[in-house]
């Protein structure tokens, strides 16, 4: 078992206010937060595992900076193709008793990675995935989707594709805290790229996104070589911590140890929740969340 400590972050700037208001105005009672999903899309490179990020407009629960991922819509109850594990499997894989609510939040992140990044886990059985989704066609039903004027599980239907689920793996579920304005109860989930997929932006919404090589993300995350280079105003000059919410820091440093995908996929994880806590330390607001001890020389308590 890895050895748990109460891991220091930094408070990302967009929270401050939030934060400010809760201290001074007394705990009430959280916002609830919405259900949401992602999905930390992976390949192997020479340089050491790889993975998508892209920037996020406005003040999204999952960060500035973020892998893949978005609420949990109506429509993902929707009838669909389904193959690879039940949602009864993956409801007790993510540690719920709610069948319905597991079987949405593994639509959603479906559904969520196609329209952010076009990779679609679907297949017309369980040994094909489909193929090429850079084209035009492909563009605009991703569109189309985003827009919500197409649901996600027509435009599989119309295609005769099902749900490829056994392509994802569960990872983690992140609380945002609790004195942020908007929250998400995040299910996050991990895939690696299929084969002839590429990513690309949203054509009407993607401002900018990537594969990282993690290992050298996190190697530099004290500097702001990230944040300068995806150049928006709310981006340059900050460090990593400042862009990122703590559960995808996380999830990064664990990326960065791993030794390639089938390593990172095949690592046991418990179903667990993860809330960052406010904290002040030495007149300073930080989050402080349970996680493994995985940094050498970051702050952090013993339990």
């Amino acid at each position: 078992m890895p050895q748990l400590a109460r891991r220091l972050f930094v408070l990302p700037p967009d929270l401050e206010g939030a934060a400010r208001s809760w201290l001074e105005h007394g705990e009430r009672t959280p916002r609830a937060p919405r259900f949401a999903s992602s999905v930390i899309l992976l390949r192997d490179s020479p340089t050491g595992l790889e993975t998508w990020l892209g920037y996020r407009t406005g003040s999204s629960p999952l960060g500035v900076l973020a892998f893949p991922g978005g609420s949990l819509e109506t429509s993902d109850d929707d009838a669909v193709g389904w193959l690879g594990p039940s949602p009864q499997h993956w409801a007790e894989q993510m540690g719920t008793s709610d069948v319905g609510l597991a079987r949405r939040h593994v639509v959603g992140a479906i559904r969520e990675l196609f329209e952010e990044t076009g990779i679609l886990l679907a297949g017309p059985d369980l040994s094909t995935t489909v193929e090429s989704t850079s084209s035009a066609e492909w563009m605009r039903a991703r569109e189309a989707v985003a827009d919500q004027e197409k649901s996600f599980t027509d435009v599989l239907a119309k295609r005769g594709l099902s749900l490829r689920t056994d392509l994802l793996k569960p990872l983690v579920n992140w609380l945002s805290p609790d004195f942020a304005h908007r929250r998400f109860n995040t299910r996050y989930f991990a895939a690696t790229l299929p084969v002839n997929q590429q990513p690309s932006l949203l054509a009407s919404k993607g401002v900018w996104g990537r594969w990282v090589c993690v290992r050298k993300v996190v190697s530099e995350r004290d500097t702001t070589v990230l944040g300068d280079e995806v150049g928006q105003e709310n981006t340059v000059g900050r460090t990593l911590g400042e862009l990122l919410v703590p559960g995808s820091e996380i999830m990064l440093e664990k990326m960065a140890k791993a030794n390639g995908c089938i390593a990172y996929l095949s690592y046991k994880r418990k179903a667990h929740v993860y809330q960052p806590k406010l904290v002040e330390e030495e007149g300073r607001l930080m989050l402080e969340v349970e996680a493994a001890k995985t940094v050498a020389g970051e702050p952090q308590r013993e339990r």
